[in-house]
């Protein structure tokens, strides 16, 4: 009975996901979103196109078809049209997951434009089968207990932790030189986090839900004044820039790199199930099965777009996740303006260019709290498993043991054949793989009842 007056106050106003904020804070919201997304979203066509050895024009071609992709498929996850889009503070994003089989596929079929037309077919077919099988999946739910997405939330988060400390280290092109690691570049890295963190801690509200924001621009704006920040680039770059569909031409679909890429997206599917629930978590918004199946829906039509617009498979972005939680701004309209900011940058080189000129160790610190936080969503959702029970207490363990295989052992699979290091070479697919069949075999097979998340609490605790 208690229960009852929550839901007719809920009635009688909006939920803070569905609240439409004044302008200007959708804006700045929205391109905070932005920042802290840009450096994860371009990094797959740069890792792909150098890994296929593109040129130059044709790698910013990559990234300019990336965002507008990224845009389009970001407004379509938070604002849904028909029974596509989770209508949840969601960004999308080319998933991690792809990078590994897309480099295997394309420098199997010849490299250059040639290997991406291969990657293309595969996306496309993985990208339609996505859609068509969402509704389905989404009814798999039971499957997917808390001990399953708490672990591989928190699989994400401490896979990509590595990426953040890299790039405080200085990034990857300085990996082997005098300048990796080198003190300046931590002391940027630790000045923006403990900046945000400064922000978080002492600022009002509204100045605390900025703080990745204000870290950003104040890292950046010191760095310039002490000429470690390079915007020369921004000056060479043109202002604007359209993306055709089948830029590189017809895309070509072959059979084993099509198989490849639906194991990559059952991943994602997974993936993106989780990250649904734990923005359900973070908003105290309830999520059931349509909600999933929306949500995998959007995922697989990005992922056509992205084949047709020279992109790649999308998934909801848990980086995102983070500074939603970070912020506490639940407002799926900010996510509707970050896309739109998004679609610009993709229209606009000169603007994707000046954002760029982050510097990596900026970039960095800030990224370590976003995706510590990504961690930490996992953990509160495993808080609500009895890790006391061995079965569980073995899902959790032994995933994150093979979730860091890749990550801490890079060569460990060198010897393995191609298109099974496409599916092993990752921590994230590695990870997840490993807590979907122990889930199976220690829980669904031996008919135990799963525990689900207790939507009404969540809701109580959110109101």
């Amino acid at each position: 009975m208690a229960r009852v007056p929550r839901q007719s106050t809920r009635q009688q106003s909006a939920h803070p996901v569905d609240e439409l904020l004044p302008l200007p804070r959708l804006a700045l919201y929205g391109f905070q979103h932005v920042l802290a997304f840009y450096a994860a979203a371009v990094i797959v066509p740069v890792l792909l196109g150098n890994a296929l050895g593109l040129p130059r024009q044709e790698l910013v071609h990559l990234i300019n078809a990336d965002l507008l992709t990224c845009g389009i498929a970001s407004i379509i996850q938070a604002l849904g049209v028909w029974k596509v889009g989770a209508r949840l503070p969601l960004v999308q994003g080319v998933t991690f997951t792809a990078v590994s089989p897309m480099i295997a596929i394309g420098t199997g079929a010849g490299g250059g434009t040639a290997g991406l037309l291969v990657v293309y077919g595969a996306v496309i077919t993985a990208g339609i089968a996505t859609f068509l099988f969402a509704p389905v999946f989404s009814k798999l739910v039971t499957y997917f207990p808390p001990v399953v997405i708490g672990t591989i939330l928190t699989i994400i988060g401490i896979t990509l932790l590595p990426v953040a400390l890299q790039d405080a280290a200085g990034g990857a092109s300085l990996i082997g030189g005098d300048s990796y690691g080198d003190p300046e570049n931590l002391a940027y890295a630790l000045g923006t986090l403990l900046f945000i963190l400064a922000v978080a801690r002492a600022g009002k509200p509204f100045l605390s839900s900025l703080s990745v924001l204000l870290g950003l621009v104040g890292g950046t704006t010191v760095a310039w004044i002490l000429g470690d920040a390079d915007f020369a680039a921004v000056g060479d770059t043109d202002w604007f820039g359209v993306t055709t569909p089948f830029h590189f031409g017809m895309p070509k679909f072959e059979l084993l790199p099509i198989l490849a890429m639906l194991v990559v997206m059952l991943i994602t599917m997974v993936e993106t199930t989780g990250d649904v629930y734990a923005i359900g978590e973070i908003t105290g918004k309830r999520v059931d099965t349509d909600t999933v199946a929306r949500a995998l829906r959007a995922d697989g039509a990005a992922t056509v777009l992205g084949g047709i617009l020279n992109s790649f498979p999308y998934v909801a972005f848990a980086e995102n996740i983070g500074l939603v939680r970070m912020s506490k701004v639940m407002s799926r309209y900010v996510v509707v303006a970050a896309g739109a900011f998004m679609v610009l940058l993709g229209l606009l080189p000169k603007a994707g260019s000046l954002v760029a000129s982050i510097p990596h160790p900026v970039l960095g610190g800030a990224a370590l709290s976003m995706f510590g936080m990504v961690a930490a969503v996992g953990i509160q959702i495993l808080g609500k498993v009895d890790l006391r029970e061995e079965r569980n207490a073995l899902i959790l363990g032994v995933s994150l043991g093979a979730a860091l295989l890749p990550t801490t052992v890079a060569p460990f699979f060198d010897r393995m054949p191609d298109s099974v290091r496409a599916v092993l070479d990752s921590g994230i697919t590695l990870g997840a793989l490993t807590a979907i069949t122990l889930n199976l075999l220690f829980n669904v097979f031996t008919s135990r009842r799963a525990m689900e998340i207790d939507w009404d609490d969540i809701e109580a605790a959110t109101g």
